[in-house]
């Protein structure tokens, strides 16, 4: 009996890249994690252990922070380069996918910048084959909330059931979204502004959407991104539910007319799906 290797790859995972733009006074920051994972003719490496086609890993860690000297631009263009290098360089490398998460810092001057704690990331992944070049993008951990304008009733019951029927809630998710682009020629400023839309296309979306299921709400954002970028054919959404609950104050003698809650942890209720164009 003899054992064939399947689908494989490798690379090196969270390379963690600050670079301080210093052209003028006014520095600017940007700060990634990137992913690499390259496949192709690997055999040798995995039945014998011979290792002549294979680029270290920490070479391609030393590859990022290198091409970072040029400037990185969009997180989109700058995967697609080092996806490309990695390909077009390497011999026995066919395809290489190259997944960067953008951590964002607000000004507060010059050269002085802060970070919050919601934990919101651009992200993006580059696969390129040698021949043709997918870029998907998005948004993770996106904090929304909205303190009233949601329902959650109608809905199926069996013997299980407890949950009851509300027609007030609070609606709390952290969205994470991820689309496909279809660009001819796309540049850095093509992706910052599609980005800019989609990201402003979300927010307005669940800020205007009176909600009677996060599912409704996941349709009503994917829609308004599909709407707000020609470019994109489809987008894939994954919405945990937050729960809110309203807690009892009535054991303490006072009443609580939807003014405190309990933020739940787990478990919690998770909401995915995909809207897309009728071509798609």
């Amino acid at each position: 009996m003899t054992f064939a290797m399947g689908p494989n790859n490798y690379g090196k995972s969270g390379i963690r890249l600050v670079r301080v733009g210093r052209e003028s006074a006014r520095h600017e920051l940007r700060d990634l994690t990137v992913h690499t994972a390259l496949s192709g003719d690997l055999d040798a490496t995995h039945y014998t252990g011979d290792n002549t086609g294979v680029l270290p890993t920490d070479s391609q860690k030393n590859t990022v922070y290198a091409f970072a000297r040029g400037g990185i631009g969009a997180i989109e263009a700058f995967a697609e380069r080092l996806a490309r290098h990695f390909v077009d360089a390497t011999p026995s490398i066919t395809t290489a996918r190259v997944r960067i998460e953008e951590h964002g810092w607000t000004r507060i001057g010059d050269h002085s910048f802060t970070r919050g704690e919601g934990g919101e990331l651009r992200t993006t992944e580059a696969l390129y084959d040698g021949e043709t070049v997918r870029i998907r993008s998005g948004v993770r951990d996106l904090l929304l909330l909205n303190t009233t304008d949601s329902e959650f009733n109608g809905f199926l019951a069996d013997e299980y059931t407890t949950l009851p029927e509300t027609d007030d809630r609070i609606l709390a998710t952290a969205v994470t979204a991820t689309w496909d682009y279809q660009a001819e020629d796309p540049d850095d400023a093509f992706y910052d502004h599609a980005f800019t839309k989609a990201r402003g296309a979300l927010l307005t979306a669940f800020a205007d959407t009176y909600s009677l299921s996060l599912q409704q709400t996941l349709h009503a954002v994917g829609e308004r991104i599909l709407k707000a970028i020609p470019e994109v054919a489809e987008v894939r959404l994954s919405l945990p539910n937050r729960h809110h609950y309203l807690f009892d104050l009535g054991r303490f003698g006072l009443d609580n007319p939807g003014v405190v809650f309990q933020a739940g942890d787990l478990p919690y209720g998770l909401i995915e799906g995909t809207v897309r164009r009728e071509t798609a």
